[in-house]
């Protein structure tokens, strides 16, 4: 097969992965700002958020094991499908005016496409391409993420104010009829030989190894304690920047707005920075600039609010997108492949699970401490995850290990 990045198969995951991506978000902004404009209350308006974000959290253990056991191509397909049908059921429920439990559905059903799409993307990923080049094939899948990932609030936007959040999901349908018909340039495989363990065995099993693996392990712990910082953080920092750093709604956006640059300079220079320095260096790097950026925004004074918190959203974007590419390599150069679906599962739902804990523990810490002291809390939570990766073997990881990959 194949290794160079222009090979048909690396294209096919790049656009099906992208493509998933950008309807994931465009379907997120669209939905949100379609209810509010609609009159939604705010618990509903969280209610679509959860439902989206439940699709990630329920639905990723399962198809993890259908990763490794279903042909990758069918994976795909299906994850199409779901993508055109729930988004497609969305832009009639928002052309309809119809705002309700309905919508919620619709949404956690299109959610589901992309959850599946990443697992299969994953897994495919070692076989498009040899070890030496995965870390520039996952730093283009990055780049394309984060770019779309700019453009896709700014289409949301639109489409609402101009009255017409229905056709941002119609968009997303259409991103998962691209989705098919790219997959549909898949060879058609037979699915792995496999011995058919139950369900919870599977995926328990999965589990397992991440838990005992030596790298693995602080990956996991370092990305639980990361998505809960962040999530805290994202629920502290709008009424920290208006109240305390007295900032407007637009200054706050514009700052938000930088972490898509760093997402995107990251990405440009994932590859060449994963050649060049200490695999355990970058290791360390995303989470430790997530700790400086949380931690010089909550101490910068309101006459330096705008540059802490620019600063501080583009480090979030850069060190962390950073992190991705490179622990996204190690985890597929030293996980078998059979394992691949729910090693990256299990990642992926320890992640999901802990953004609504910490948005929840960011909200109550606000309430109960008030603002300038809870805004500390992002900070002791992202030294946490900092430290898991500083107490593990990653710190003494000079190159990307071999591990059990086979690639092509």
């Amino acid at each position: 097969m194949r290794s160079a990045l222009s090979s048909p198969l690396f294209l096919v995951l790049l656009l099906t992965g992208v493509a998933a991506q950008f309807a994931d978000k465009l379907a997120l902004d669209t939905i949100t700002l379609a209810a509010t404009e609609a009159g939604a209350s705010a618990r509903f308006v969280g209610l679509l958020v959860a439902a989206q974000s439940a699709a990630w959290l329920l639905i990723s253990l399962p198809a993890g094991v259908l990763a490794d056991r279903v042909a990758p191509r069918s994976l795909i397909l299906l994850g199409g499908l779901l993508m055109a049908v729930g988004s497609g059921f969305g832009a009639a429920l928002l052309a309809a005016e119809m705002i309700g439990p309905a919508l919620a559905l619709s949404t956690f059903v299109a959610a589901a496409g992309p959850v599946v799409i990443a697992l299969s993307v994953f897994v495919l990923m070692p076989r498009a391409v040899t070890l030496a080049l995965l870390p520039r094939a996952n730093s283009r899948l990055e780049l394309g993420r984060a770019s779309f990932n700019l453009i896709a609030p700014l289409i949301a936007g639109w489409t609402v104010a101009r009255g017409s959040g229905w056709l941002g999901l119609a968009l997303c349908a259409v991103a998962g009829l691209v989705v098919i018909a790219t997959a549909m340039r898949l060879p058609a495989e037979a699915a792995p030989a496999q011995p058919r363990q139950k369900l919870h065995r599977a995926i328990a099993e999965g589990g397992a190894f991440v838990a005992r693996h030596p790298y693995l392990r602080p990956i996991a712990l370092c990305a639980i304690g990361w998505n809960l910082a962040f999530f805290a953080f994202m629920a502290l920092v709008a009424p920290y920047a208006l109240r305390v750093l007295a900032l407007d709604p637009k200054a706050v956006g514009l700052a938000s707005s930088v972490y898509g640059a760093g997402a995107v300079a990251a990405a440009l220079s994932g590859a060449w920075l994963i050649a060049r320095l200490p695999t355990g260096m970058l290791l360390v790097f995303g989470p430790a600039v997530s700790l400086l950026g949380a931690a010089l925004l909550a101490s910068a004074p309101p006459a330096l609010g705008w540059p802490a918190l620019a600063l501080a959203f583009f480090l979030f974007g850069f060190g962390p997108i950073l992190w991705f590419i490179t622990q996204t390599t190690l985890r597929q150069a030293v996980t078998p492949q059979p394992l691949l679906g729910r090693v990256s599962a299990t990642i992926t739902t320890a992640m999901y699970g802990m953004r609504p804990l910490g948005a929840l523990a960011g909200g109550l810490a606000g309430e109960r401490f008030g603002l300038e002291a809870a805004i500390w809390l992002p900070v002791v939570l992202f030294g946490l995850s900092t430290l898991a990766i500083l107490a593990s073997q990653m710190p003494r990881l000079k190159v990307m290990p071999a591990g059990e990959l086979t690639t092509a």
